[in-house]
């Protein structure tokens, strides 16, 4: 039995509504999904290429930014 998504830990939503899965949701499942999610913390590394670079590439400026 799976237990129920909790807001604010495991998820939030953005401000166009969607459901955003944070990175303590992605720990928990245990592997990248492949689908380039904002919070993963596997450093995408089941996305393509050329995505897999740009998504990391967005990553690091954020960084910097901050």
């Amino acid at each position: 039995m799976q237990t129920p998504l909790k807001e604010k830990i495991d998820f939030y939503y953005n401000e166009q509504g969607y459901m955003v899965f944070t990175e303590h949701y992605h720990l928990q499942r245990g592997y990248c999904c492949g689908n380039g999610c904002k919070h993963c913390p596997y450093a995408y590394e089941k996305v393509p290429e050329p995505k897999r670079t740009a998504l990391l590439a967005n990553r690091h400026n954020g960084e910097q930014e901050k």
